[in-house]
């Protein structure tokens, strides 16, 4: 999840729930009652379950319209992954990796709009306006087809928490050394050799530690977030940067290998479902969409975008810079004026987006641990849990220091299950007992294979990544 999914993503997680009652209250008519098999206790599914508009029963201050979702799409799906997409290539092959991110981005896209299906279909069940990803996944087990499973709810909500937490605060990680990295090569002006020396790199991060500890003290979002407009601006920069440096520099096509080796593979299909990700971003969307039925529509149109700039990065970084990619992309371009300043700008912006990146999983954890603290003295607590995290997130980046392999694990270990396997999951849920699965259960078997992919990465990516990070070392 990146810098621009986070802002969109804050102000929806820790959002109350509201029943019917709450809604539209009409004292001349009785309370609607839970069906009797339903023994909800946070949600209450309704009988009259598509006579609910949730559309129309929507309070949204600043709707948006479908151009404005499918640019919040593109900018929450896009981010720091797209700078070391080239080294994935590097890693896979050349067509190999090309035809695989068109086939993850359909996927991808494919599970975001179930996810975004099953939650539209429980608006409707449960009189709710909008729901958060932890709010679905507890709504779709405490309300679904198989009462022994409800008594899960909460834990398939934490589930989604932990591993949300997990995978932005490892995105924090990337950007650390992101920063360090560039910080390294602009000052040494490093030669390919010098740039892997990692434990030169390692004290630039533990550099790093106290002006980044200093700018998540920042509580309130309204004076970065329009960083990440720049922020924007610089990553398309730097894609049309690495296409003409990286097209400057090719080689001819044919040397260029197609197909490296299974390791190889799987550490690609980390690094690129961890870019386009952004199973995060899309609920918050489709809540704020002034026409939410057009959903499908964005998100193709916007998937076809984050798709492209992928390809384009990944096929015309590794093409030009081959062997020799490393990550980020920029570390790959001549010691130009031009390049150099686009470099120090570029770490810049990811040092204040930093904070964007880090608001959201601490806020997440703050949420459940300040209920352990005296209110009056929430200041001082959220201060010392702050540091606490910040110089945890130093030292894995200082222990781990190679993005490539970090990325894919983030991809493997948390987007395999948060962007493949739950939406699956809830869509069951959600389906099993109406619309039902279908001629010969089809719908049944198509999830068991969209789960089964995902426990595939989870399980190669996740082996082929831990594996590379303990051999960098």
């Amino acid at each position: 999840m990146r810098c621009d999914e986070i802002v969109i993503y804050k102000s929806h997680h820790f959002q109350i729930n509201h029943t019917q009652t709450e809604l539209d209250f009409d004292p001349s008519k009785p309370p609607p009652q839970p069906p009797p098999y339903v023994k909800a206790k946070r949600f209450v599914l309704y009988p009259e379950k598509d006579t609910f508009d949730f559309v129309k029963e929507r309070q949204i201050r600043r709707p948006t319209n479908t151009i404005e979702s499918t640019g919040h799409l593109i900018k929450g799906c896009l981010g720091g992954g797209i700078l070391g997409i080239h080294e994935a290539y590097m890693k896979s092959g050349l067509w190999t990796s090309l035809f695989i991110t068109v086939i993850f981005g359909f996927y991808i896209a494919y599970c975001m709009h179930i996810l975004v299906k099953s939650a539209q279909t429980l608006y409707k069940r449960l009189h709710l306006t909008e729901m958060s990803y932890p709010d679905l996944a507890e709504a779709s087990l405490e309300v679904g087809p198989f009462p022994k499973l409800r008594k899960y709810s909460k834990f398939f909500r934490y589930a989604v928490d932990t591993v949300i937490c997990i995978d932005l605060f490892g995105a924090c990680c990337v950007y650390q050394i992101i920063i360090a990295k560039t910080i390294k090569e602009v000052v040494e002006a490093s030669t390919e050799e010098q740039s892997y020396d990692l434990n030169r790199l390692r004290l630039y991060i533990f550099a790093l530690l106290i002006p980044v500890l200093l700018l998540c003290m920042i509580t309130t979002l309204k004076y970065l977030a329009p960083f990440t407009l720049i922020a924007d601006v610089f990553i398309v920069a730097c894609v049309v940067a690495t296409i003409y440096y990286g097209y400057k520099s090719a080689p001819p096509l044919a040397s260029v290998p197609a197909w490296k080796d299974g390791i190889g593979f799987f550490e690609f299909c980390g690094i690129v479902v961890f870019s386009m990700e952004g199973i995060g971003v899309s609920l918050p969307i489709e809540n704020n969409m002034k026409e939410p039925e057009k959903f499908p529509k964005i998100l193709a149109a916007g998937m076809c975008v984050v798709v492209l700039f992928l390809m384009l990065v990944g096929f015309f970084g590794y093409w030009g810079f081959g062997e020799n990619s490393i990550s980020p992309v920029t570390l790959n371009f001549p010691t130009e004026i031009f390049p150099t300043v686009l470099k120090c700008l570029m770490g810049v912006m990811i040092f204040i987006t930093f904070a964007l990146n880090f608001w959201a999983p601490f806020n997440l954890v703050w949420h459940y641990v300040s209920k352990k603290h005296n209110p009056k003295k929430y200041w001082l607590w959220e201060r010392v849990y702050r540091s606490i995290f910040v110089i945890m997130i130093t030292a894995i980046a200082i222990a781990f220091p190679n993005i490539g392999n970090l990325m894919g694990l983030l991809g493997a270990f948390c987007l395999s299950n948060m962007g493949f396997i739950f939406p699956a999951f809830i869509e069951l849920l959600v389906i099993w007992e109406s619309p039902g699965l279908g001629r010969l259960n089809w719908r049944l078997w198509k999830n068991i294979f969209v789960i089964l992919i995902g426990v595939l990465l989870f399980v190669a990516g996740t082996y082929s990544n831990v594996k590379g990070l303990i051999n960098s070392l």
